[in-house]
């Protein structure tokens, strides 16, 4: 069994209840421990969050940096 801890959280809204959450989290297993970040898109509903996608990264400085520069070319 996986359970998932979440290191370090950063949110930001827009649209009408709309967020989109960045954050390093923790895969621990029988097998072992492994960090990754996920970028999340979702909704809040009642006082309620709710994921509607997910997209994870590997806790690479090579990855990360690729995605992040990227990311901005695109704008």
């Amino acid at each position: 069994m996986v359970e998932y801890e979440t290191i370090k959280s950063e949110e930001m809204k827009f649209g009408n209840n709309n967020f989109i959450e960045v954050a390093r989290k923790k895969a621990k297993s029988e097998t072992g421990e492994r960090e990754f970040i996920s970028i999340s898109r979702g909704f809040e509903i009642n006082g309620q969050k709710r994921y509607m996608k997910s997209f994870t990264v590997p806790n690479e400085k090579e990855v990360v940096d690729f995605v992040s520069e990227k990311l901005k070319e695109m704008v």
